[in-house]
């Protein structure tokens, strides 16, 4: 049965070159804020499962790349079989890079969840069942989100892998903080933006995963998340797998791909 199971994961991905998503624009007439590239445009790529197998659950996804570039495939574009075999739709998010405006990220991100409830009856979706899923520096960018959000912008659930959780030093991912922040950030700025301190019985139910031996973004990031999700008694599951290094995503060479997929099916379909 697990032989089985483990084919049936393996060739999911196939199915991505045939499944097309919808790209549009997540902001048609303009962002709000702009990041000074007027080539850096944010856009949404739309998974929609069919409309018979469709449970009304999305999820908007942030893949990583350290507030620097993104890696849509992996971490963004060959998850959608994976959902929308679920009945899930996914919403694959190609944010815009800070640039010195560090608060171009987060107001992308949760414009993609209000696009997201904007389109509800048309999608087939529960606009009360939109979670936001994150990628290393997207799993700050989800996390940020998912405790500073508020109103039609703030998440119901958050998937992440690997997250930069903290901007403190010695914690965060230099990189991640410095192209969000800059080099030299205001301790305010560092308390407003490390996301564990920002953590309450607002944040919504998280699915936490990791390697144990990530060299790029320490396990203390998601323990520290983790034990103040705890603290505020917000159901949290946390994986720490024993190798795996950072940024498997979602590929099979990943020596864990299989439990790892199999725990958050499980855990989607826990709520």
């Amino acid at each position: 049965m697990k032989k089985l199971l483990l084919l049936l994961i393996m060739f999911a991905p196939l199915a991505v070159s045939a499944q097309k998503g919808n790209e549009m624009n997540l902001w048609p007439e303009g962002p709000s804020t702009s990041n000074g590239d007027p080539d850096d445009m944010a856009k949404v790529t739309v998974f929609l499962p069919d409309e018979k197998k469709a449970t009304g659950r999305a999820v908007v996804c942030c893949p990583g790349g350290g507030y620097q570039h993104l890696a849509m495939q992996h971490e963004g574009f060959d998850w959608a079989p994976f959902f929308t075999s679920q009945g899930i739709a996914l919403i694959v998010l190609k944010y815009r890079m800070p640039h010195g405006h560090y608060t171009v990220p987060a107001e992308d991100a949760e414009e993609a969840i209000r696009l997201v409830r904007r389109n509800a009856e048309q999608w087939h979706i529960n606009p009360k069942d939109v979670g936001i899923m994150g990628f290393s520096a997207g799993g700050h960018l989800a996390s940020t989100v998912a405790t500073h959000a508020s109103g039609d912008a703030a998440p119901n659930f958050q998937i992440l892998f690997y997250p930069v959780i903290s901007m403190e030093q010695g914690t965060t991912h230099q990189g991640s903080r410095t192209n969000l922040l800059g080099k030299s950030p205001k301790r305010k700025l560092v308390n407003e933006y490390s996301n564990e301190q920002h953590v309450g019985k607002h944040t919504p139910r998280a699915f936490i995963t990791l390697a144990y031996d990530d060299r790029a973004v320490p396990a203390l990031n998601s323990l520290l998340y983790y034990n103040e999700l705890y603290a505020s008694q917000v159901p949290a599951s946390l994986h720490i797998y024993p190798t795996g290094g950072h940024g498997f995503g979602i590929r099979q060479s990943f020596a864990y791909h299989l439990e790892m997929m199999l725990e958050l099916k499980a855990w989607l379909k826990s709520f």
